[in-house]
């Protein structure tokens, strides 16, 4: 045959191939195949889009969305002026992966040894080498190298480049003023959970705007507009501005602290508040704690004694049985009284403190010489009925309509008690046989310098966005008290600090009215031997009052522990700050000699 083909070529003549029908057999077989193959793919291609479209449609939105978790962020919380007291700080958790170790620069098939990522590491978080190879061990993937990074060392372990490093942000709430704010403020545990103070109590109000976001991404990682639901990126900067003063806060610390190391004393309060609004510019007590280590301290430091404890006022509440003796019209602003040093009321003595008697005085030495038997002599003109109806009317055991956490009612007599039994009253009239907080008592004695408004006693302004402040609340409160009942006693409070015993407060200038107290302490309805609270209450200034002060200092040791020696020091030096963070102008002119110069904190 190939010869013959040979032969041909080399004869020019062209070969001729025959050609053969093909069977139909074969035809039909092909065009079967093809018809079938044909339907076979349109079946296909029907159940794909009709019956398992849905799952192959949430198959790929899951591929191209990224769902961003929040983290739990909560609102920063500022003071008056704008001082940050608790905020959000993001904090990472490192995270290595040794299966996955890699320099930048290597071949992306190559593992390095989990020495070498050690080696690199051991300088950026100031940890031992063999530290960080200790606890990678054998272990492949998921160990945790180190946690509570700040953003900035997180920041130079992601410029190392290494790969099967892993950062985990998450928020770590820090308190920039440490212990200055712990009492009101308090702290989140480690599992960010309130367990104290405003955390706690104002929860809610605290968490942060946060949405999960979810967000469709092209092939190459680029977000999609069309993804995006409206709001997904909401930014919430809303805080929580407080009416504290971090300035006057830390004066009052201070000065509390030193007082109370000074007399052994088992802990003190110090408090101010505008009496026209209730705004409290300062509530410090000690001992404290520090938020930022609260795993340091005794869980009892986490509560704000003085919002929480009761205690019997004694003589810090003179003025205001005074005042509503007034009201009821019981005494005459010009009367006087006999004080003996002592009487019996029901078979019960009462004495004065020294008991030594005064004679015949008038109200305003009554509350100079603090006597208790000069009170029940004008008390006693009160029928005790109504006696007691002002003492709920001021709410003593009442809860007080306050934003401090954890504020609680005092303990009143029933009236059966108090108007059958004489004696009762009798103590009533010098501040004992009922209890309220330090907060109660201040609340009481800005009645009675705001011309007899009862206002609510808080510390918060509210949520405020952005870099904007809230600016002070308008005078509120409910009236109980006439203003010429309110201004008479506050004229014999100022007579305490320019002759009795407030004369430590004094400031050339400026008239301001107080009233020293010590009373015994009682528990569970027992007096404890030896054991007294000393206090203070000032106003200021008398001829337009605006701030009252409020020092109580409880256990101080030593003979000569006395409202006068222990907590009148500190209302000065509070007062003396006061006077010029909030510029208030004298009443009247003074040599500027005369003028002592506050110390205010850096």
């Amino acid at each position: 045959m190939a010869q013959s083909n040979r032969a041909a070529a080399r004869s020019g003549k062209r070969r001729v191939l025959t050609i053969h029908p093909v069977p139909s057999r074969r035809l039909v077989a092909v065009f079967i195949l093809l018809s079938a193959s044909l339907c076979g793919l349109g079946i296909r291609l029907a159940w794909l889009q009709l019956v398992e479209g849905g799952k192959l449609q949430a198959r790929a939105r899951s591929i191209q969305t990224t769902s961003i978790a929040p983290i739990g962020e909560r609102r920063t919380i500022v003071d008056r002026n704008g001082s940050l007291v608790a905020l959000d700080e993001e904090r990472f958790i490192l995270w290595a992966h040794p299966r996955y170790f890699n320099f930048p620069g290597d071949d992306p098939q190559s593992i390095r040894p989990a020495a070498d990522v050690a080696s690199k590491l051991a300088t950026v978080l100031a940890q031992p080498k063999a530290t960080l190879l200790q606890a990678i061990g054998n272990r492949k993937s998921g160990v945790k190298l180190a946690s509570d990074l700040d953003p900035e060392t997180a920041a130079r372990v992601k410029a190392l480049g290494i790969s099967g490093l892993d950062l985990e942000a998450y928020p770590h709430r820090i308190y920039p003023q440490g212990p200055l704010f712990a009492n009101v403020v308090g702290f989140l545990n480690l599992e960010r959970v309130p367990q104290a103070g405003l955390e706690q109590s104002r929860n809610s109000d605290l968490k942060r705007h946060e949405t999960t976001v979810r967000m469709l991404r092209g092939a190459d990682g680029t977000p999609l507009p069309q993804g995006l639901a409206a709001g997904s990126l909401y930014g919430d900067d809303l805080k929580l501005q407080l009416t504290l003063d971090a300035r006057l806060q830390q004066v009052a610390q201070q000065a509390l602290v030193k007082q109370v190391k000074q007399w052994h004393a088992k802990r003190g309060a110090a408090m101010v508040m505008d009496v026209r609004n209730g705004e409290i510019l300062a509530l410090a007590s000690t001992p404290t704690y520090d938020p930022n280590k609260f795993w340091k301290f005794k869980p009892g430091l986490f509560r704000e004694w003085s919002v929480q404890d009761l205690y019997e006022p004694g003589s810090t509440f003179k003025p205001i049985n005074l005042a509503l003796a007034l009201q009821e019209k019981a005494i005459d602003p010009n009367g006087k009284v006999t004080d003996n040093g002592s009487l019996s009321i029901g078979g019960w003595p009462i004495f004065n403190h020294d008991r030594r008697g005064n004679g015949v005085i008038d109200f305003p030495t009554v509350l100079q010489v603090s006597s208790n038997v000069g009170m029940v002599q004008a008390m006693k003109h009160v029928k005790r009925d109504r006696f007691w109806q002002w003492l709920r009317n001021f709410g003593i055991d009442a809860s007080p309509d306050t934003d401090l956490p954890g504020a609680v009612a005092g303990e009143l007599k029933k009236k059966t008690d108090f108007v059958g039994q004489p004696i009762e009253s009798a103590v009533a009239s010098f501040g004992q046989g009922f209890s309220l907080t330090p907060l109660k008592l201040l609340q009481l004695h800005a009645m009675l310098a705001n011309g007899g408004r009862l206002v609510s006693p808080h510390i918060t302004r509210g949520l405020r966005s952005g870099d904007s402040l809230a600016t002070s609340a308008p005078s509120s409160g409910i009236p109980l008290l006439d203003v010429g009942v309110t201004q008479t006693v506050m004229r014999w409070m100022e007579s305490v600090v320019e002759k009795g015993s407030g004369k430590g407060v004094k400031i050339p200038g400026y008239r301001i009215g107080g009233k020293t107290g010590t009373a015994q302490k009682a528990e569970r309805g027992v007096y404890i031997a030896g054991a007294r609270i000393c206090s203070f209450v000032a106003h200021l200034p008398i001829d337009d009052p605006r701030y009252v002060v409020l020092v109580v200092v409880d256990e101080p040791q030593g003979g000569n522990a006395y409202g006068s020696t222990v907590a009148v020091p500190v209302a000065k030096q509070i007062i003396e700050a006061l006077l010029v963070l909030q510029n208030i102008p004298p009443s009247v002119a003074v040599p500027t000699a005369a003028v002592g110069t506050a110390k205010l904190p850096g």
